[in-house]
């Protein structure tokens, strides 16, 4: 086995496909779709890739995705809508895997690594951090914020909406009354063709709201149209005498559900079109696409206790090494102060 360094994600061998293809089952922000955008339209010019990766022969058995703004510390490659991050990981030899990476990062010029956001029962992470420690890292974990789910257990949705709070079901029959009753409104999803039109109306919509601007609408938008070309997908948009008034923006992958956008014109929030909005799409990915869960991602907010029924934890772990020229003499790169961006390629053989 062998530890490999790469700085773009061009770069990694065709193996790594399968590596994905495995992880993404698990979550999309662990899928190639979600990182490669997130580097197109979300990174800052002072970000390079640090991707440290483990390889068996030609296949890659380990990636841990890393960013080095500059200094001698890593962070994992995160965007602020990123809701849960972690090691690919594709072996039955955790150990022996992890050690190579472990010695591998001792090898670069690195005092600190942060990863986050983790689970708090993410195994390949606590191997890490286990196997850090091992080799001098003093590792902690900080608390990060609460995520709200929901397991479905092959409820329908009327089963789901019956078990909500009795508020929000009367909320629910009274908005839609009455928005039925004053006004003509119609849903629209989206989840392939007719995207210009649908991120047109849904930057519409956030202009209109309290949220007024996007601040990552290249990264937004971007995301949405690399999700649609794998029907994964799922933006909803509430029409108000055919202007847009609400829109949000979901994504199904793997069985999952995930609540990622939501917003409003407030010149239409007498008809709480969020709250009919939000229970078109539960219908949607219950009834139709069959989910196994949904999750809303980060955020305590108390409007999700409504909807969701379970409640964990996101981590940070942060690892600093206590002696980091240890074991570093025999390691060639170990005293180079050299930008990742000119740095193609190291590898370390064990």
């Amino acid at each position: 086995m062998k530890f490999v360094c790469y700085a773009d994600w061009s770069e990694l061998p065709a193996s790594v496909d399968q590596l994905f293809a495995s992880a993404e089952k698990e979550s999309l922000f662990f899928s190639r779709v979600w990182f490669e955008n997130l580097h197109r339209n979300g990174f800052s010019e002072d970000q390079t890739l640090l991707l440290a990766c483990v390889l068996d022969g030609e296949k890659v058995v380990a990636l841990l995705p890393l960013t080095r703004p500059g200094g001698e510390h890593a962070y994992p490659v995160k965007h602020l809508y990123t809701s849960l991050y972690s090691l690919l990981l594709d072996c039955n030899e955790h150990s022996q895997v992890l050690t190579c990476l472990v010695e591998g990062l001792r090898g670069l010029p690195l005092h600190s690594l942060q990863l986050e956001p983790v689970a708090d029962r993410d195994s390949r992470v606590h191997e890490l951090q286990q196997t850090m420690t091992s080799y001098g890292y003093s590792c902690h974990r900080y608390f990060s914020f609460y995520n709200w789910y929901h397991r479905t257990n092959g409820e329908s949705f009327s089963d789901y909406l019956a078990a909500r709070p009795s508020r929000v079901r009367n909320t629910l029959g009274r908005k839609q009354r009455k928005l039925k009753r004053e006004q003509d409104y119609r849903i629209e999803l989206f989840t392939e063709g007719h995207l210009e039109r649908a991120l047109a109306d849904y930057r519409t919509v956030y202009h209109a709201s309290w949220k007024a601007n996007e601040v990552f609408e290249p990264f937004v938008e971007g995301l949405a149209k690399t999700l649609s070309e794998s029907g994964w997908l799922r933006l909803a948009i509430l029409y108000i005498n055919n202007h847009p008034a609400a829109a949000q923006f979901w994504f199904v992958v793997h069985g999952k559900a995930s609540i990622f956008k939501l917003v409003y014109d407030e010149a239409w929030k007498r008809y709480s079109p969020g709250t009919i909005l939000l229970a078109y799409l539960m219908e949607q990915v219950i009834d139709r696409d069959k989910v196994d869960e949904i999750d809303f991602l980060t955020g305590n907010d108390a409007y999700k206790q409504d909807w969701m029924s379970q409640r964990r934890q996101r981590w940070r772990l942060s690892c600093i090494d206590n002696n980091p020229q240890k074991h570093r003499g025999v390691n060639p790169f170990s005293t180079l102060r050299v930008k990742l961006k000119s740095l193609k390629e190291k590898v370390y053989n064990r």
